[in-house]
């Protein structure tokens, strides 16, 4: 029988089979046959599958004959909403109707609203005044609670305060018996007291008339005595008690008098009066630089700087200067010209004017030219001389 062979085809396994192909397709079958096994499992579980999807078909069979019933009750409804649409059309065409009046009544309102929102910008405003008045309201609260803390603080320390006072209280009630028993004891020294008093009253009257002899005895020593408190005015004579003292007469004298040391120094440097002439006397005499300049014969020129001059140099330029009178009513409005352009103006020049006289011709040129060949003239015999045209001989 032909066996398979390869590639080579059918033929003899005797002589032409090759054993390693044969093996290879052995393998080849083998992996074949495991994926076959493969396959019948998958087939197994899509079977299963088909089982379930057909139990769920059977079930969806159900629910669809349960929606062909639905859909009976549906038509039925349908035919409620095409009543209900009939009836609609005819309470669109009133809708129309209204809505003509809305819209009527949409205009008022929208002037109305066009109002509103006037007031509510307005509102608005007043809610932010309102606003800042309640954050200025809200500190002041703030503030007050601050005081209120300060206030309770203070309660609290006066508290403290009348607690300490009524310990005072105590002590005081205590200190004011014993100041009673004290007092008692002080009556008691003070009974006594009063006989040791009559006794030194008694002292007293003798003192006092030992003190009326003392007075009398210094009466009569402060009669011939010089007090300190009279600054020698108790003296019998003053001129006496300066003589007595080696003083002059300048010891009675102002010192107003005299000059003092710097004028002192003054008067040894001053100007002896009769070195001075009479004009002199007159010039230094004088109340004010003013006064002094009049009285020098100076005139107003005398306090002008002389930056207000003209220079030695300047006058000379004056004397050589133009005599105004000299110039023309053309001249002066010749002369007067801001600049070269406006003179050429005023002078009624062109602009040739200002261009070189290189740029024309001469009059030797001008004469030539005259007599020059015009382009739109006819050449002939009678004004062609011998000579050369563009080259050539004629």
């Amino acid at each position: 029988m032909a066996i398979f062979r390869g590639d080579g085809g059918a033929g003899d396994s005797n002589t032409d089979a090759m054993l390693s192909l044969v093996t290879a397709q052995a393998v080849i079958a083998t992996t074949k046959a495991s994926d076959s096994a493969a396959s019948a499992s998958g087939a197994n579980t899509s079977a299963s599958t088909a089982t379930t999807k057909a139990s769920e078909a059977a079930t969806s069979a159900t629910a669809a004959a349960n929606s062909a019933t639905g859909v009976s009750d549906y038509a039925a409804a349908a035919q409620t909403s095409a009543n209900a649409a009939a009836s609609s059309a005819t309470a669109a065409a009133s809708a129309e109707t209204n809505a003509e009046t809305a819209e009527t009544n949409a205009e008022s309102a929208e002037t109305n609203a066009l109002a509103h929102k006037n007031n509510a910008a307005t509102s608005a405003a007043t809610a932010t005044t309102k606003a800042s008045e309640a954050a200025t309201s809200a500190s002041t609260a703030s503030t007050g609670a601050s005081t209120a803390t300060t206030k309770a603080n203070e309660a609290a320390a006066s508290a403290s305060a009348a607690s300490t006072s009524k310990d005072s209280a105590a002590t005081s009630a205590s200190q004011s018996s014993t100041s009673a028993t004290n007092s008692g004891n002080s009556a008691t020294a003070s009974a006594s007291s009063a006989s040791g008093a009559s006794t030194s009253a008694t002292a007293a009257a003798n003192s006092a008339t030992a003190a009326a002899s003392s007075a009398s005895q210094a009466s009569g020593a402060l009669s011939s005595a010089a007090l300190k408190a009279n600054n020698l005015s108790d003296l019998a004579s003053a001129s006496t008690a300066r003589s007595n003292l080696g003083l002059g007469t300048v010891a009675t004298t102002a010192a107003s008098a005299y000059a003092t040391a710097a004028q002192g120094a003054k008067a040894d440097a001053a100007l002896v009066a009769s070195t001075v002439s009479s004009y002199g006397a007159s010039l230094i005499d004088d109340a004010d630089a003013a006064a002094a300049r009049t009285t020098l014969g100076l005139g107003t020129a005398a306090v002008t700087a002389t930056g207000a001059y003209a220079t030695a140099a300047q006058g000379a330029k004056a004397d050589a200067a133009l005599v105004a009178s000299t110039v023309s009513s053309y001249g002066a409005t010749l002369i007067d010209d801001a600049n070269a352009a406006a003179a050429r103006t005023t002078l009624g020049l062109g602009d040739v004017a200002t261009t070189a006289a290189s740029a024309y011709a001469t009059a030797a040129q001008g004469a030539k030219a005259d007599s020059a060949l015009q382009s739109n003239s006819t050449l002939n015999a009678d004004n062609m001389t011998s000579g050369t045209l563009l080259g050539g001989t004629y």
